[in-house]
C-alpha cells in the first residue's frame, strides 16, 4: 500500500547551484549528495518534512537520451516547468524573507478561494507555488 510521496524530481542545469539556491535562499537541508558512477545523486527537503525530498535531476544525467534532454533543457528553459507547490503559514512573511535573498518571484501574494498564495522561480526556471491555506480548508485537521 501506498504511504505517501517520497522523493520528486527537479530538473536542474547545475546541481551544486540549484542545491544552494535551495539551501541559502528556501530554507531548505541537505539530505543526500553522493556520486553513483556516472550521477550524482542529490537531494533537499524542508527541515519539519524529513520524509520528503526533492531529487535534484541533472538536464544532462543518465537515463535521459540526447532528444529528450534537449526537450527538457527547452521547457526548463523556457519556465513553463511547475515542479509543485509548497505549504506555508505565513505566506507574506516568507514571500518578504525569500525576494531578500534574491528569489524571483512571479507572483506577489495574493488571496485566493483557498488561502494566500504566491508564485516564485528556482535559479533554472522552474515555478512553485507557496500556499497559505485558509483554515476551513486545512484538510490535515480535519481528516488527518
Amino acid at each position: 500500500m501506498i504511504k505517501g510521496l517520497g522523493i520528486t524530481t527537479v530538473w536542474t542545469f547545475d546541481q551544486q547551484r540549484t542545491k544552494a539556491f535551495f539551501i541559502e535562499k528556501i530554507g531548505f537541508e541537505e539530505r543526500t549528495d553522493l556520486s553513483m558512477g556516472d550521477m550524482r545523486w542529490v537531494t533537499v527537503g524542508a527541515k519539519d518534512q524529513p520524509d520528503v525530498e526533492l531529487a535534484l535531476m541533472s538536464l544532462d544525467g543518465p537515463g535521459l537520451d540526447p532528444e529528450s534532454s534537449e526537450a527538457l533543457k527547452k521547457l526548463v528553459g523556457k519556465g513553463v516547468i511547475g515542479a509543485g507547490a509548497f505549504r506555508t503559514d505565513d505566506c507574506r512573511g516568507d514571500y518578504e524573507t525569500f525576494k531578500a535573498r534574491g528569489v524571483e518571484f512571479i507572483q506577489e501574494p495574493q488571496e485566493r478561494p483557498y488561502g494566500i498564495e504566491a508564485i516564485f522561480r528556482d535559479d533554472n526556471g522552474n515555478w512553485y507555488s507557496l500556499t497559505e491555506r485558509n483554515e476551513e480548508l486545512d484538510f490535515s485537521k480535519s481528516f488527518g
